[in-house]
Formats: C-alpha cells, sequence, structure tokens
C-alpha cells in the first residue's frame, strides 16, 4: 500500500516518522525545493504534542533542542502595569517548553530515511490513484494525506470548507541578538513571552533560541482589507516603525522602545481560520491533518494537534495495514474530536484577546478563582 503525504511539515513529518517506526513505508512531497529554501518560523509552545514525539521515539531529541526557560510568561497593560510575571525554576518540568520551530522540523526531518522526502514537487490535483505535480510529473497512491497547510489545495477533495479572515492582522517585526544589542530590553523582555494587551491592539515579544526577539504587533477587529487602509507603508521598514508606534499613542514608553530598536525585516500577517468543528464524510483514499483540518487562532495548539494528528493517524495506519478506508475512518473520528476541542479554546482565548479590558481578562483566565 502506497501512502503519499503531501507537505513536509510538522504533521506530515510526524506522520511518515511514526509510520517509519513501525515498518511502514511513505512518501512525502514538499514544494519547496529544499529543507532550506525559507525560513520556518518562531518558537512553538509543546505540550500535547509531546506524545507525538514519544511515539516518534524522538523525545530525548526534543528535550536536547526544548528550552524550558520559554515557559516564562510576563502580562502587562499599555500603561506598563504587570499584571502577572511566571519565572520557570531551572527544575522545572518540561510540560510547556518552547522549541524553535527550525530545530523540531530538522528533528523529524533528520529521523526519516533519505529518499522519503521529495523536495521540488508541488500537487496539483488527484484522483483515481494519480497525484499530479505542477511539474508534469504524478505518482500512484492508495491513501493521499494532505499536510499542506492553511492553503491546502487537498482540502478541495473533502470539503469546501475555506479558511475565513477573523479580523486579526499582525505586523512581525523583530530585534536581532538582543542581549548584546539592547541588554535593557532584553531584561525587560526576559526570557520566554512578553504580553502587552490593549483594547483593540497588542504587542508580543517571544524570545527565539537564536538570540533574535520576534514581536508581533497585532490590531483586533480589523478588516481583511486593513493593510491596504492602515497607511502602513511596507515597502519603506523606519516608516513602518513610525506608524506603528502613531498607532500605540499612549503606549509606555518601554513598548515603544521595542519597536524602535527593530531591525528592518518586517512582515505584515493576516490571520483567517477555518470553522471550528469542520468535518467531512470520510473517504476512502484521501484524508487531512494539521492546519490543512483544521486551522486555527494562533494561540499555541495548532502545531501540537498537528504533531498529534500524524502520529495518530499513523498508528491507527500501522494497527490495520490491510484496512486503510476503516484507519481513517477512526482516525478523523476522534481528530475531528480533539482538535474541535482545542479550536473552541482557541477561539475563547482569541475573544478574550480581541474584547475591551483584554489584559484583565487575560489574567483571569490564567489565574482562574
Amino acid at each position: 500500500m502506497t501512502i503519499v503525504i503531501i507537505g513536509a511539515g510538522l504533521g506530515g513529518l510526524a506522520l511518515a516518522r511514526v509510520l517509519h517506526v513501525n515498518g511502514v513505508d511513505s512518501v512525502v512531497y514538499e514544494r519547496e525545493p529544499s529543507r532550506d529554501a525559507r525560513g520556518q518560523g518562531g518558537m512553538l509552545d509543546i505540550h500535547s504534542g509531546q506524545r507525538a514525539l514519544r511515539e516518534a521515539g524522538l523525545i530525548d531529541g526534543f528535550h536536547a533542542i526544548a528550552r524550558g526557560e520559554g515557559q516564562d510568561m510576563r502580562l502587562l497593560e499599555p500603561d506598563g502595569t504587570l499584571l502577572l510575571q511566571e519565572d520557570t525554576p531551572d527544575d522545572a518540568p518540561l510540560l510547556r517548553p518552547e522549541v524553535d520551530r527550525a530545530d523540531l522540523r530538522d528533528l523529524l526531518l533528520d529521523s526519516l530515511p533519505g529518499h522519503t522526502v521529495r523536495w521540488g514537487h508541488a500537487f496539483d490535483s488527484a484522483g483515481d490513484g494519480l497525484v499530479r505535480f505542477s511539474d508534469g510529473s504524478s505518482a500512484t497512491y492508495d491513501l493521499l494525506v494532505g499536510a499542506d497547510g492553511a492553503n491546502s489545495r487537498v482540502r478541495a477533495l473533502l470539503t469546501d470548507a475555506r479558511p475565513a479572515h477573523i479580523g486579526h492582522n499582525s505586523v512581525e517585526l523583530g530585534i536581532p541578538d538582543i542581549d548584546h544589542t539592547r541588554p535593557d530590553l532584553a531584561a525587560m523582555v526576559g526570557r520566554g513571552n512578553y504580553w502587552v494587551l490593549g483594547d483593540g491592539k497588542s504587542l508580543a515579544a517571544q524570545r527565539n533560541g537564536d538570540g533574535r526577539v520576534r514581536i508581533g504587533v497585532n490590531f483586533y477587529n480589523t478588516g481583511e482589507d486593513w493593510f491596504a487602509t492602515s497607511g502602513i507603508p511596507f515597502d519603506d521598514p523606519a516608516a513602518v516603525k513610525a506608524r506603528l508606534i502613531d498607532l500605540l499613542h499612549g503606549w509606555h514608553p518601554r513598548f515603544i522602545a521595542l519597536i524602535e530598536a527593530c531591525d528592518d525585516k518586517v512582515v505584515p500577517r493576516s490571520i483567517s481560520t477555518l470553522p471550528v468543528g469542520l468535518t467531512w464524510p470520510s473517504t476512502p483514499g484521501v484524508t487531512l491533518l494539521g492546519d490543512a483540518a483544521h486551522l486555527m487562532p494562533p494561540v499555541g495548539e495548532g502545531a501540537n494537534m498537528a504533531l498529534l494528528d500524524g502520529a495518530l493517524l499513523a498508528l491507527a495506519l500501522a494497527s490495520r495495514p490491510d484496512d486503510f478506508p476503516a484507519a481513517v475512518k477512526e482516525y478523523e473520528r476522534e481528530m475531528f474530536e480533539r482538535t474541535s476541542a482545542a479550536a473552541r479554546m482557541s477561539e475563547k482565548v482569541k475573544e478574550l484577546m480581541m474584547s475591551p479590558g483584554a489584559a484583565r481578562k487575560m489574567l483571569a483566565f490564567f489565574q482562574p478563582d
């Protein structure tokens, strides 16, 4: 039986690895020309997804690259009021450590036989047991797994659902090597996550393993065309920072200093999600995992769900090597329930962040009575 996986993200690679551990072959087709073709993003909070890494036989490798201190949290209001500071003891268990997405992806890639991932293959279409790529090549399959992310093209084989904008637009910036370039700001941000929540806006600063601090300036209750109407000139990084500072008028100078210290790398991000509780009729020969199946607000669940999807689908397939349709149906039933719960929780956190008095509401969420 031939298993073809579209997409070499965390979920697709977890699927391939756990299949390999259980003696089942698969092939991963990835549109990027190589593993280093583009950056992989920042840090991930890996908690429930650790089960997938145990099933993959990679938990020790994960612990070697995970940052326990990344569990630190600071929550503030725009006037500078510190509402919450959680500092992780050095001997604390790695319940929710941060890990660099690129390092985690490399851990998975390096655990696979060299021929498993085929780079430079962009999915075009599929049907009747044949998957076609944009370069004109093709491959046969018994099971096709769409692990191709938020803008999945495999998804259309199962559902008409498409991601929809959720009224959240973000501008990503960063401060390189902050411990040496701005030790004052490094001490302020701390070792983990630093959140400033205001009414309709937020600033998030996050330590990365390479010493860079990634900063996201978020604007809520904004339209899909907000970047075009916001007056942010994305072709001029210095002007971008000036406009962001203007949009954060009245915020404490320490937060403005974070933006002023950023380099010229600026990335606008428009946030979309799939409907909460999305399902589809189980269809022999094709299924989805990760963001292709359940794109959620970016509040810490997506990567964990993708890892679990990959591992649990692999275990289901390995337990039913002669009945892939039954294995897929078993996987989808569990996945729909698990990820719907995660999506509802993510939606709740998103609504808190977008509401008036967000900082105090988030404090109550972290520290319920």
